[in-house]
């Protein structure tokens, strides 16, 4: 019983290290490369749009479209290893 509620634990550790990592990846791209560092990526164009305006528009959304996908990859593969997929 005592090694149930470790193995349990370690999931949740985990579970909660993935979710944190992402967040802070989208954080960055939202926050920081579509207000903060906006201007220093104005230098650079992508598809005709200033890059700093394209990231606080499209490229946020795609990264989040990305990171949910790759978190859903990420937890099966985390199930698995922990032996709670379904």
């Amino acid at each position: 019983m005592k090694q149930d509620i470790n193995k349990a634990e370690q999931y949740w550790h985990r579970n909660l290290q993935i979710i944190f990592s992402y967040l802070v990846v989208w954080f960055v791209v939202s926050f920081g490369f579509g207000i903060v560092f906006v201007e220093e990526l104005n230098q650079f164009n992508i598809f005709g749009f200033k890059l700093g305006y394209w990231f606080a528009n499209q490229g946020s959304i795609l990264v989040f479209c990305a990171l949910t996908v790759a978190y859903a990859i990420r937890m099966g593969r985390l199930d698995s290893e922990f032996d709670v997929h379904e």
